[in-house]
């Protein structure tokens, strides 16, 4: 399904007020079982952190060479646009980092809206100061260059699952991240997943304000359902 720059927007608004744990329970209930992403990727806040964006996939690999910067890494990140979120994929628990504050500033100004890293990153200080969300498998100094080079971006990757080795990324995907973990979403599963995870979102509310009113969780059980 194509949505319009527009529509985009409005949806990704609309996934940032569910969490990623109504998300699995409805790509579940849909019998899409294998979208959850590893419990390894962790936000740079130690605080309570959201993200949501289309995905705009950059893949590298590990090779050693000469020179002093990748231009492939500077055309890859210059391409990204609104609403969407840069998706790196290229060798995991490597020791590199492949992004940094300087990139996820450029890419901000272009109006990229996080990123989800499946790699080191560094320049967390700064980072942090820059209300602009990151999600990554581990922290490192140790720069990419002349280490792990881009090899391509806006193709289909793979990122580490949950429940499955592996989970694959497509540009125009959506990932929704939170403190609980992250999730994909599948570009033509997203407005079905996202209506039914504000009707449960809804309902969750509705039980809260039950128990909250002296109701027990067996009768919010014959109520509701499963929850």
């Amino acid at each position: 399904m194509t949505f319009s720059a527009d529509e985009r927007r409005d949806l990704r608004q609309r996934y940032l007020q569910v969490d990623t744990a109504n998300v699995a329970d409805v790509l579940d209930q849909l019998g899409h079982t294998e979208y959850g992403l590893s419990s390894e990727f962790w936000p740079i806040r130690e605080r309570l952190e959201k993200m949501g964006g289309w995905a705009y996939t950059i893949r590298g690999q590990m090779t050693p060479y000469p020179g002093t910067g990748d231009p492939k890494k500077m055309e890859a990140v210059s391409g990204i646009g609104p609403d969407e979120l840069s998706v790196w994929s290229g060798g995991g628990a490597t020791g590199i980092c492949f992004f940094g504050e300087l990139i996820a500033r450029g890419m901000q100004h272009r109006g990229s809206v996080g990123a989800l890293v499946d790699g080191g990153i560094r320049d967390i200080e700064w980072l942090a100061r820059m209300n602009y969300p990151v999600f990554a498998r581990y922290r490192t100094p140790v720069q990419s260059i002349g280490r792990w080079q881009v090899n391509a971006w806006q193709i289909p990757v793979y990122l580490p699952g949950a429940t499955s080795e592996r989970v694959m990324v497509r540009p125009g995907d959506f990932i929704l991240a939170d403190f609980d973990g992250a999730m994909v979403i599948p570009a033509e599963l997203v407005l079905e997943v996202l209506e039914q995870a504000e009707a449960l979102t809804a309902q969750e509310q509705r039980i809260r304000e039950d128990l909250d009113q002296g109701a027990t969780l067996p009768e919010v059980l014959a109520k509701y359902g499963h929850v």
